[in-house]
């Protein structure tokens, strides 16, 4: 056989051979996901499939207040352990490096509510966006709740925050292909549902090209398997040519994944 002939057969065995890269699986919660020390009933069962045989969790607590961080690690330790024994540990109780390690070694994260841009600028400013960008790209399961479920998408745009810190740029993770619009009033709630409706489609005229996933409180989407499904509570699709309400446990074809 002619060596060019047995070089290039060689290389296409080789790379049938190689394990495909994971899929990214990535859960964002509007918000108030919790009961208590527990996570509530309504997002168990799709956040012990998220995290299923991770062993420890490393919690990005950068959106809440230096001195609630404490606090809140231990509520989402008692979650986490509840969840199925799972180890959770905060960022904040490492420095830089430490931080880093943590982040590398971590079989899971999970990033907390708080101020979107404190959270932002503080990933943006340690390098930690690349990181756990590249993390989930491997095949770690990243999980977030309000401000942690903003940066998931691929910019901050409806956060429902003031800009209580300067940002370098208003780019995110890029997990999600959309903007985020966590705590969506209930439609229930008529002048809080509409007054919510009306500011997203104000924002999607000066920005049309952008799709905005909007999640009620304790709602959760989950990108799993290439494609963005609406899991659990209510949620709601906002482009610039008009909206619909999501239906729970369907795919949402305008966020990719398979075609029919």
């Amino acid at each position: 056989m002619p060596r060019f002939l047995l070089t290039l057969l060689l290389l296409l065995t080789g790379a049938a051979g190689s394990p495909a890269a994971p899929a990214p699986s990535v859960l964002i919660c509007g918000g108030s996901m919790m009961n208590g020390d527990h996570f509530a009933d309504t997002v168990l069962p799709v956040m012990r499939e998220h995290y299923a045989g991770v062993k420890k969790v490393a919690l990005v607590l950068h959106a809440s207040h230096p001195a609630e961080r404490d606090r809140m690690e231990a509520r989402l330790q008692e979650a986490f352990r509840d969840l199925g024994g799972i180890a959770a540990e905060s960022l904040h109780r490492h420095d830089a490096a430490g931080q880093r390690t943590l982040l590398e070694e971590a079989g899971g994260i999970f990033a907390g509510g708080g101020e979107t841009f404190v959270l932002l600028a503080e990933l943006h400013r340690s390098g930690q966006l690349e990181l756990i960008r590249a993390r989930v790209a491997a095949g770690v399961p990243y999980g977030g709740s309000s401000a942690g479920a903003n940066v998931a998408g691929l910019l901050i745009g409806t956060t429902n925050d003031f800009p209580v810190a300067d940002i370098p740029t208003r780019r995110a993770l890029g997990l999600i292909p959309a903007v985020i619009n966590p705590h969506h009033p209930l439609p229930e709630t008529k002048a809080d549902f509409d007054g919510r409706a009306g500011k997203i489609r104000a924002y999607l005229q000066f920005n049309p090209t952008e799709i905005v996933l909007a999640l009620a409180n304790a709602s959760v989407a989950r990108l799993a398997e290439g494609q963005v499904t609406l899991e659990a509570g209510q949620g709601w699709l906002y482009r610039a040519e008009g909206e619909r309400e999501l239906v729970t446990g369907e795919a949402v074809p305008e966020l990719g994944g398979p075609k029919s």
